[in-house]
């Protein structure tokens, strides 16, 4: 899920316009390259295909769940399948949290149901629920202005999402609420906290996701998401003064740590095969849903990416890696095991790609920071100029990446249209019908594309490293 897209994008998502560089001497090297990869991306529907098994036929994918490990079998299959070389599925422990029964009735003048989601990691009510007055604030800073009140109370975080500027930067500056507004409430002796979803278009569907614990602070509270209209209704009634009631009941449990694994394949550089350029996406989902837009897309992108150069022939010099990280949406798992794991060989990694911003369309790429190869990367982008994806900027390339950060990988993430993610986003409208085909087919060529020439140029954009320096 992304925190941030590049600050030139407006509202949603898409980037202001950008003067189209002419092709550098470089780039025209890849320009027949990148065509042939154009056509047949655009000619194929495999992307869409792979995405309908997983999300049909094995859906939410929740780390711990026995669909997650079914669709770990599927992916490996798929990926022997399509050729490619080693294809191992890699072990790694993964929290096993479990929704469990979850219901919010509203008590006083106004008596309704109110559906709810309970946060990922949130500990349980009593058995019997928990009956509390609604503290309703805006802000963290509202909260600390009424802490005197929050004792005894359920409180509800009603902080929208912007509907304006940037989607990416508008869920960045909103997600405070929902991964920390219990552990802020709970010091205070609320009794639960609610968290109005994330998300500026809302057809009554909660939003989740997970939360944490604050830094020094060994205390939580049961906490859950409920929908934009619900949260605004009940901030209506508690401007009124009618001092609303809720009984709330969430029981989740925590499991022990589940077994799992990331899905690897590669093209083997036919040069330089100890030197790796990775493609990543996130297997797993949350448990509602279908996960097609996080991260099934993604996962289905890179896979089809891979499988593209393969069936034409392109071998670049360096190893192209895919890798389905295990365990994105509730502890990063996946991606902190893979770091491990290949932490001798992270010093070989010349970057890495991650697909996860959902379906919309491809506008380009993101990396992290204005580094100094952004001149050149923007020379190859300029291929992908007629799908409209040629854009090269400064951004968050995505979470599971981060990973490899430290050993000073650079870091790159496909930039898609947001207009339209965060209407779905960690609900049960994240599903397949909302996909575009046609979007799928220009995100595979444009990282197929762009990984490809990362892979195949002479030179790589790795900052130089003392001998001495261990990854």
């Amino acid at each position: 899920m992304p925190l941030s897209t590049p600050s030139t994008a407006p509202s949603n998502g898409t980037p202001t316009a950008v003067a189209r560089p002419a092709l550098s001497p470089a780039a025209a090297e890849y320009a027949d390259t990148a065509r042939r990869i154009r056509e047949a991306s655009l000619g194929s529907n495999a992307a869409f295909e792979k995405l309908s098994y997983l999300t049909d036929r094995i859906g939410a994918r929740l780390s711990g769940s026995p669909a997650l490990e079914q669709a770990v079998i599927w992916a490996k299959d798929a990926l022997i399948t399509d050729g490619h070389e080693r294809v191992r599925a890699e072990p790694v422990m993964v929290p096993h949290w479990v929704r469990g029964t979850q219901s919010a009735t509203l008590l006083g003048t106004v008596t309704r149901e109110i559906p709810v989601l309970t946060l990922g990691g949130s500990v349980a009510t009593p058995p019997g629920g928990v009956t509390a007055e609604l503290l309703v604030v805006s802000s963290f800073d509202e909260l600390e202005a009424r802490k005197a009140e929050a004792k005894g109370k359920i409180v509800l975080f009603d902080h929208p999402m912007s509907p304006k500027g940037n989607a990416g930067l508008a869920y960045g500056e909103a997600i405070a609420y929902r991964v920390t507004g219990a552990a802020h409430a709970a010091p205070l002796g609320a009794v639960a906290a609610l968290v109005r979803s994330l998300t500026t278009r809302s057809l009554g569907a909660p939003h989740t996701g997970s939360l944490r614990l604050l830094e020094g602070k060994a205390k939580n509270i049961p906490a859950a998401c409920i929908s934009v209209e619900d949260a605004e209704l009940l901030h209506r009634l508690a401007m009124r003064g009618e001092k609303p009631k809720l009984h709330l009941t969430l029981r989740p449990e925590t499991l022990p740590d589940a077994q799992s694994a990331n899905v690897i394949g590669e093209i083997r550089g036919r040069e330089r095969p100890d030197e790796i350029v990775l493609i990543g996406a996130h297997l797993d989902s949350w448990d509602v849903g279908q996960g097609a837009q996080d991260d099934g897309a993604g996962v289905v992108t890179v896979m089809q990416a891979l499988t593209t150069l393969r069936s034409l022939g392109l071998i670049p010099r360096r190893t192209l890696r895919a890798v389905l990280f295990s365990n994105e949406e509730n502890g990063r798992r996946g991606a902190a095991g893979y770091a491990k794991a290949h932490d001798q060989e992270l010093v070989a990694h010349v970057a890495a790609f991650e697909m996860d911003a959902g379906s919309g369309t491809p506008l380009g790429f993101m990396t992290e920071g204005e580094q100094p190869y952004l001149s050149e990367a923007r020379e190859y982008a300029a291929l992908l100029a007629p799908i409209g994806a040629g854009s090269l900027v400064a951004g968050y390339s995505g979470e599971d990446v981060q990973a490899l950060k430290p050993a000073g990988v650079p870091l790159f993430g496909v930039m898609l249209d947001l207009e339209h993610y965060f209407d779905v986003h960690h609900s049960a409208a994240d599903t397949l019908d909302k996909v575009e085909p046609e979007h799928l087919q220009k995100a595979v060529a444009a990282l197929a594309t762009f990984s490809f020439i990362v892979a195949d140029r002479p030179g790589s954009w790795r900052a130089p490293r003392p001998s001495s320096a261990q990854p």
